[in-house]
């Protein structure tokens, strides 16, 4: 990579984060970037994981309050988030570099489709939970849906959020806001159990994922200030657009 590469990287990743504080789907941004810049698909995707630590972290933090209350569930579903994690990086290790350029373009759009619905999917969860419809599972039965949405953090990861959100509203019984608490606490031990996972792998490019890091974390910055200026749904069109438009180029290269 030269200066210019870097440049970019950096680029998207601060447009990435504030996508992500804004309206969700950095990773179509970042992914595609560390591609273009000559970077292997098996590795761009190692290190875009790595990267994103800090936005988990960062988002686990500032939701915390929220989370009292579920330490039985956790007590499950942070183990099932943590083995599907590395489950889906040792998957991931095991793809051939041809197989998962293949499929990139497939994972992307299934991304994208989970951008597309994710108000959707949380005005049904809202007024799943006003008509008290739904009926709270003992936690020993969400491990296995919570585990193979997991698999797919470990293995790609874009979408994640919306994934493992959906599949709690299934389950569980509780408000919005305490289910995406507990949302973003399993995404978090996904995606560093993942990364630590990907730090024995040899593929992350180290110089890429550091100016990532600090790119993503100025552009959450950027993203809570802009909050409230900038239309989120209109945000989100545009990143479904784009991603869908990325999809089609990784289809026909």
């Amino acid at each position: 990579m030269d200066v210019i590469s870097y440049i970019l990287v950096g680029l998207a990743a601060v447009i990435g984060g504030a996508v992500n504080a804004l309206a969700g789907g950095g990773t179509l941004i970042t992914f595609p970037m560390l591609t273009a810049v000559g970077i292997p698909t098996v590795a761009a995707n190692i290190t875009n994981t790595v990267a994103l630590c800090p936005g988990y972290l960062g988002g686990t933090l500032a939701q915390l309050r929220d989370l009292k209350g579920h330490e039985r569930h956790l007590f499950w579903l942070a183990p099932a988030g943590v083995v599907g994690g590395i489950a889906g990086g040792l998957l991931l290790l095991n793809t051939g570099e041809s197989m998962f350029r293949a499929l990139v373009p497939y994972l992307i759009l299934l991304a994208t489709a989970l951008l597309a619905v994710q108000d959707r999917l949380r005005r049904w969860l809202v007024g799943r939970t006003e008509r008290e419809e739904a009926r709270g599972i003992h936690e020993v039965w969400t491990v296995l849906p919570v585990f193979l949405a997991s698999i797919y953090g470990g293995y790609f990861g874009a979408g994640l959020s919306v994934i493992v959100l959906a599949v709690l509203g299934l389950v569980l019984e509780d408000t919005l806001t305490r289910l995406n608490a507990l949302k973003q606490i399993i995404a978090f031990a996904i995606n560093i159990a993942a990364a630590v996972f990907f730090l024995f792998s040899g593929k992350i490019v180290w110089p890429a994922a550091l100016v990532m890091m600090v790119g993503a974390l100025a552009g959450g910055a950027l993203g809570g200030r802009l909050a409230g200026r900038i239309e989120p749904e209109a945000l989100r069109r545009l990143v479904v657009t784009a991603g869908v438009i990325i999809a089609i180029i990784y289809l026909v290269h």
